[in-house]
């Protein structure tokens, strides 16, 4: 899983920073090229010479060199890399990651980079379990970075508690079952649709519904994250890829995502149909803004949207996975199941109205998934 990989191993000033010894030795072994950069506190603890004599690299410590004027750009180094891995991390590293701090080198080539990025805590058990701490990992977590947890132990201070870095073996042993899993989907192609669609009334109104597009963006992010080749269809949201290698491509209308959808899907593995894609549209919208008469009722003429879903299993050949999704208020298993026959769909994800802390803008969402009987 690490041969090949070009990893930034950045070490940061820590008593567990001779660690990162025994770490480029075990990644060299696995065949992975290890870039070692330092913070100016690592080198109170281990030497340069030691790493650079490990990792067959000079180590790099100061943006440029002191004598000749060599810059090391970070955006270079942050492009060569396939991961990043700080081990260990600091609470004071960590603080300027979740803040957006570039004081040093290792910071500037963190907030270049667009790699996958794992941290190793390493400090004494009051500053790991401070609530800013505690923050600073929620913070980088929800980017989409990985904490590798550390142990509980003895520390440094004479203290047993949690904030020993990870041994070196274990770190490994964790990229590796990580990475593996990462692959999983690796050559795969899936097109993911997500967020409401908006039907025009007049220049400046819509008909609608109340999706946040959460569960499309979601499964972008993680199926990106297993090797996927994600192109994400979305409607109308605030929400955000954390996996920049998701190709977005933004819509408004039912019809405007029918079309793209049928341009893509011919070419996909597997298609997720999450979007919460309006069933009407009107018929005749208004081309300038429709004034308000309080003497008149507005009747709004509404025809039905392109069925995207009954359209692609209409052509979906058999090599591929059709995916379609159900909000259901009554009967939900049966209108589900009527959906997964009708509509030529391998699974369907049923959400239930009825189910507390489920269907649009919740984060504890809860399905049910149907396969054909």
């Amino acid at each position: 899983m690490l041969q090949g990989k070009k990893i930034i191993l950045g070490v940061t000033g820590s008593i567990a920073a001779y660690k990162a010894a025994t770490l480029i030795r075990l990644l060299s072994k696995e065949g992975a090229e290890i870039q070692v950069v330092m913070t100016k506190a690592a080198v109170d603890f281990i030497t340069p010479l030691t790493l650079s004599t490990l990792s067959h690299r000079p180590v790099l410590i100061e943006p440029f060199h002191p004598a000749s004027g060599e810059w090391y750009s970070h955006v270079d180094w942050a492009n060569w890399a396939d991961l990043i891995l700080i081990a260990p991390l600091t609470a004071n590293t960590m603080a300027k990651m979740a803040t957006g701090q570039a004081d040093n080198l290792l910071m500037a080539i963190y907030l270049a980079s667009r790699c996958p990025v794992y941290f190793a805590p390493a400090m004494d058990v009051d500053m790991y379990m401070h609530p800013v701490t505690q923050g600073n990992i929620n913070k980088l977590t929800s980017l989409g970075h990985v904490l590798i947890p550390p142990d509980e132990g003895h520390l440094a201070s004479g203290l047993i508690g949690k904030g020993r870095m990870k041994e070196p073996e274990e770190i490994v042993g964790f990229l590796k079952k990580l990475l593996k899993k990462k692959n999983l989907l690796t050559g795969k192609k899936i097109l993911i649709t997500a967020g409401p669609t908006y039907e025009k009334i007049d220049p400046v109104r819509f008909i609608g519904n109340f999706s946040t597009g959460k569960m499309g963006f979601a499964l972008a992010d993680t199926l990106a994250e297993m090797g996927a080749a994600v192109t994400l269809l979305t409607g109308p949201t605030a929400q955000y890829t954390l996996n920049r290698a998701v190709k977005r491509i933004d819509v408004v209308s039912a019809a405007e995502m029918n079309r793209h959808c049928l341009d893509f899907f011919p070419d996909m593995d597997i298609t997720i149909m999450a979007a919460a894609v309006a069933d009407y549209t009107i018929e005749n919208p208004a081309s300038v803004k429709i004034k308000k008469d309080k003497k008149k009722h507005l009747l709004l003429d509404l025809v039905p949207t392109p069925d995207i879903l009954s359209n692609l299993g209409k052509i979906k050949a058999s090599h591929q996975l059709l995916v379609g999704f159900a909000l259901e208020t009554d009967r939900e298993t049966q209108h589900a199941m009527d959906k997964l026959k009708n509509k030529n769909l391998d699974l369907i994800v049923l959400n239930s109205l009825r189910d507390e802390g489920a269907g649009f803008g919740h984060d504890t969402n809860k399905v049910s998934i149907f396969g054909p009987k």
